[in-house]
């Protein structure tokens, strides 16, 4: 390896729910509050692994419960795209990004203190003020 250190990056997951209505599909989108990065743009609901143990697919079911009250059962994940992105700052990141088009509940803010609102969208129609690393994963 020439001395070289490893590259190591952030891995998280990106929830990808999506609805079909009379007018074409829509995705949950929510909007990031407080203090946190991005606050005020619109995202997918999505967060990280929990310790080196948990697998992508458990960190969206227990992310999507614990965002927005929507449970999951692990068969009806389905991988959509994989995101590699540097920030303008240098830093990078992987993102797995993960569609379900099934689930028990009522989508809902769960966390006020991250997040202050949550709707459906168009997923042709994505608000201007969204995550550019999010619609990356969408467009892909």
């Amino acid at each position: 390896m020439s001395g070289r250190q490893r590259q190591t990056v952030p891995v998280d997951v990106h929830l990808i729910l999506r609805r079909e209505t009379g007018a074409g599909p829509e995705v949950l989108v929510s909007r990031r509050a407080g203090a946190v990065y991005a606050a005020g743009l619109w995202h997918l609901p999505s967060g990280h692994l929990d310790g080196p143990h948990e697998d992508v697919v458990d960190a969206l079911v227990r992310e999507a419960r614990e965002e927005t009250g929507a449970v999951i059962d692990r068969a009806d994940v389905r991988t959509a795209v994989t995101v590699h992105h540097r920030a303008p700052g240098g830093s990078a990141r992987v993102g797995f990004f993960f569609e379900v088009r099934r689930w028990a509940g009522e989508p809902r803010v769960m966390e006020p203190d991250v997040c202050d609102a949550m709707t459906w969208v168009p997923l042709d129609a994505l608000p201007a003020a969204t995550v550019a690393y999010c619609r990356a994963g969408l467009d892909a």
